[in-house]
């Protein structure tokens, strides 16, 4: 006798689309998308909210960029501190010290597992775009 073949779990998890309230532009994705207590941040461009366009200062791409994963994760109910995964696509892997300046800056607890990884161009000329994972303990 086989049990639990066919078997379906005793409590689904609920599945949330989060979206902040001032996105200027309909993608076809979500900021983030809420499974149980496991947010799932789409990748995030470091852009000036008023012109779309990736900031002449690389400190300033930076926080916006951040500024963006924690307003998404604000939208669940979520902090920094509770990112468990952060990957960042960087065409520049020089920028990496300049990046982390600037990183550590948004964490007072332990840091997520993070991986930096060089890629090739990126959207809208942007330097940075990461994409991340959170856990609501």
């Amino acid at each position: 006798m086989v049990l639990g073949t066919f078997s379906s779990p005793a409590n689904p998890a609920k599945r949330r689309t989060i979206n902040l309230p001032n996105r200027s532009v309909q993608a076809p994705f979500s900021d983030g998308v809420l499974v149980g207590n496991t947010l799932y941040l789409a990748g995030r461009l470091g852009l000036d909210p008023k012109t779309g366009k990736v900031p002449e200062d690389l400190e300033q791409e930076i926080r916006l960029l951040l500024d963006g994963i924690k307003a998404t994760l604000g939208e669940a109910g979520m902090t920094m501190d509770d990112l468990v995964s952060v990957q960042v696509f960087c065409p520049d892997l020089s920028l990496y010290d300049k990046f982390n300046a600037v990183y550590r800056s948004y964490f007072t607890k332990d840091f997520p597992a993070r991986a930096f990884i060089g890629s090739g161009p990126l959207l809208r000329g942007a330097h940075f775009e990461a994409q991340a994972i959170a856990v609501k303990p």
